[in-house]
């Protein structure tokens, strides 16, 4: 135990609620604190359904499983998963704008002077081709490929990363059958009652729909938006952030595979909000996120129903959400996960991220029974950087937009986070990125923002002020050609998935 097993150390561990986050949360708890006799306990009811919106991630669930033991052939045949190298984005720059987020890096940097002074400067020689064509993550989720990188890349030109589309529901169930394997106790009931201690208002324990009463030391709130724990019980407010980000609610529906599945999850801008894509291996996810003060819930379905590529399988589901988070993610003797302790809205795919974080920051400040105030205060400070941090790379999206419409013209003209501001101010001005703590994304995904809404600074850096356009102009065009032979030879997403189901077979031992 963290405190050497002294009497102060927790021994009961409870969480309320399961799907995503609370069997994340589960099995990584249970991994962490396997042979110090902490016991674990899961509430959820099987008459409550979850959210289940997101089906993809980032490329930090990938460490997240495999800190369990999990390989990718594993997760991927478990959950019906595909590859996503990137996110690709429609008209959002205007109607015939196309670009992709990648997670990876663009061109080469030389000389300590990063590879978007080149391009800039190359431009103004004549060259006209779009950043994201000089990522090689980028150019393998264009042409609809996927790929495992390569150790110990030889350049920059190599390094990209991936992340996974999966059914969220299958990875709640796998994270589920792994930490009932590590001993995680599982009830499944509704909670009717929350029991404070008079003393000090910290939860003592919870009654169930069936009579039976759960005590616990530590618990954990994965109660979704209704935040039975933190928010009910012990009263901890939320901060409203829909006056930065616009959209409030979504339809929902799963459709029929509609050809081969892309690498990538594909975003289009429409009237009032954006339309998701994600290709799983046996159906496609998809989803309108639009903002309820400029598109009817009839005028959302509509549109949506009208863009889906594949036959739909389900009626359209209605989900409704308030953009922002709670004012303390942790609260006495309570952490919310998930969307207990918050929500911003599923662009660039960073809820399941954030529950990654969450539980990766408990471990790291796992408390004692005497829940010190520096150790809570740490952890909340963290947690609502982060979130404001993310929250800042997802307004950047909005801000920057060339369409039509009062939507999109009150996203251009708001007024922005100071932080995002500074931001913004920095990039215009000299091209530099300035970072924050606690940030999720790094340099290289807001360039890739950046560079796709053609929004792009004053001035090139000095260094590069003898060095010939035109001849920068033959070296990107090489780069540009290795980029495309690289693509070339490697397998299409159907082909990779193969080769995932193959490595799956594979006995324990004999899998890289």
């Amino acid at each position: 135990m963290a405190d050497g097993g002294t009497a102060t150390a927790i021994e009961r561990v409870v969480i309320v609620g399961g799907g995503t986050a609370g069997w994340m949360a589960a099995a990584a708890l249970s991994a962490y604190l396997r042979g110090t006799g902490v016991g674990i306990t899961l509430i959820e009811s099987s008459e409550i359904g979850t959210i289940g919106v997101g089906e993809a991630t980032i490329p930090t669930i990938r460490r997240f499983y495999a800190q369990l033991g999990m390989t990718d052939a594993q997760v991927m045949q478990a959950c019906q998963a595909t590859a996503k190298l990137g996110i690709r984005f429609l008209g959002w720059g205007g109607v015939d704008s196309d670009f992709i987020h990648p997670f990876g890096l663009f061109g080469q940097a030389q000389r300590g002077i990063d590879f978007h002074h080149y391009w800039l400067k190359a431009r103004t020689a004549g060259l006209n081709v779009p950043l994201d064509r000089f990522s090689l993550g980028a150019m393998l989720a264009r042409e609809g490929h996927a790929s495992i990188p390569v150790p110990n890349p030889p350049s920059q030109l190599s390094v990209f990363d991936w992340a996974l589309h999966f059914d969220a529901a299958l990875f709640a169930a796998h994270m589920r059958g792994f930490a009932e394997r590590m001993g995680v106790r599982r009830i499944d009931a509704k909670i009717v009652d929350v029991t404070l201690r008079g003393e000090d208002g910290f939860i003592e324990s919870v009654t169930l729909d069936s009579g039976m009463t759960v005590d616990g030391d530590l618990f954990v709130d994965c109660s979704g938006f209704r935040g039975l724990l933190i928010g009910e019980a012990l009263g901890v407010g939320y901060r409203d952030w829909s006056h930065w980000l616009l959209c409030d609610g979504a339809f929902a529906v799963q459709s029929e595979l509609a050809g081969d599945p892309p690498s990538c999850t594909t975003v289009t801008a429409r009237s009032a909000g954006w339309q998701w894509r994600i290709p799983l291996r046996t159906r496609e996810g998809n989803g309108l996120v639009f903002s309820s003060r400029f598109q009817s819930d009839d005028e959302a379905r509509e549109e949506l129903m009208a863009n889906v590529p594949g036959k739909p399988m389900m009626e359209p589901r209605r989900l409704r959400f308030t953009p922002g988070r709670r004012e303390a993610a942790w609260a006495k003797n309570c952490v919310a996960l998930g969307l207990a302790s918050g929500f911003l809205e599923p662009l660039e795919s960073t809820s399941i991220a954030l529950i990654e974080t969450g539980i990766e920051r408990l471990k790291q400040l796992f408390p004692t029974k005497a829940f010190d105030p520096a150790v809570i205060a740490e952890y909340n400070e963290q947690s609502a950087e982060e979130m404001e941090r993310v929250r800042d790379f997802i307004l950047l999206h909005y801000r920057l937009n060339r369409r039509e419409g009062a939507f999109w013209q009150e996203c251009r003209d708001m007024e922005l986070p100071e932080t995002l501001d500074a931001k913004i101010a920095l990039w215009r001005a000299r091209g530099a990125f300035l970072r924050y703590r606690w940030e999720m994304f790094s340099p290289a995904s807001w360039l890739a923002i950046y560079g796709g809404f053609e929004e792009l600074p004053g001035t090139i850096d000095p260094g590069l002020a003898a060095v010939d356009g035109s001849e920068l102009v033959t070296v990107l065009g090489k780069m540009r050609g290795s980029i495309r032979e690289t693509v070339a030879d490697t397998p299409s997403h159907a082909e990779f998935l193969a080769m995932i189901d193959d490595a799956a077979k594979m006995p324990a031992g004999a899998r890289a």
